[in-house]
């Protein structure tokens, strides 16, 4: 199910309707749908790489107004709707040990890490956020710059280096880019254990 819901992704690049197709995608990705934006998004950078930062404007408001969907369904609707959708997905398990052991403060560091590198994924991160109430302005602001330099970085390197950078992208920025999340999440943990102010984790 999941190849063909990612190649039909990729179909959508070539469309007259693509553009709003990667709208879409970024807005559904948030919270219902399991292919990043990224898939559509770089063969569209890719083939028009002068429209490149335009690409990446549209994929940021559309992810961050996804994202604001997301985080009212997890505050609202997370027994109706984000549940099930997490459960046909296979995340729910992901997002009850989140859910379990992540304070706000941690939420608010995974949505820095999900923008930048869906780690954990960014739909997992967003309906968490709306559970456990992480601050509305904040998430919106954090959505804007963090998946915004996602896009906006991919649109950076291709317009500069084209179809060479494309095989770097699909096959190891994703695993740099999650090797720098850890990176991050582990110097927050020993930020906070050597101010001794408390764990990452609440459990």
């Amino acid at each position: 199910m999941l190849r063909r819901m990612y190649d039909w992704t990729l179909s959508l690049a070539a469309r007259k309707t693509a553009e709003t197709w990667l709208g879409v995608i970024a807005f559904i990705e948030s919270s219902v749908f399991l292919v990043p934006a990224d898939v559509l998004f770089l063969p569209m950078a890719l083939a028009r790489p002068e429209r490149a930062y335009r690409y990446a404007l549209i994929a940021t408001i559309a992810s961050t107004l996804g994202g604001i969907a997301g985080y009212l369904l997890g505050a609202y609707a997370f027994d109706a709707i984000a549940k099930p959708a997490l459960e046909f997905y296979g995340k729910l398990d992901d997002f009850e040990r989140l859910r379990a052991c992540a304070g706000r403060e941690t939420t608010m560091l995974l949505l820095v890490t999900s923008g930048l590198s869906h780690l954990p994924p960014i739909k997992v991160v967003t309906i968490l956020s709306g559970v456990i109430q992480v601050g509305l302005a904040f998430f919106i602001i954090s959505c804007i710059i963090f998946r915004g330099a996602r896009f906006y970085a991919l649109a950076w390197a291709l317009r500069r280096y084209g179809e060479p950078i494309k095989a770097f992208i699909e096959k190891r920025l994703g695993l740099i880019a999650g090797i720098a999340a850890a990176a991050l999440i582990g110097l927050y943990f020993a930020l906070k254990w050597l101010a001794g102010s408390g764990q990452l984790f609440t459990c």
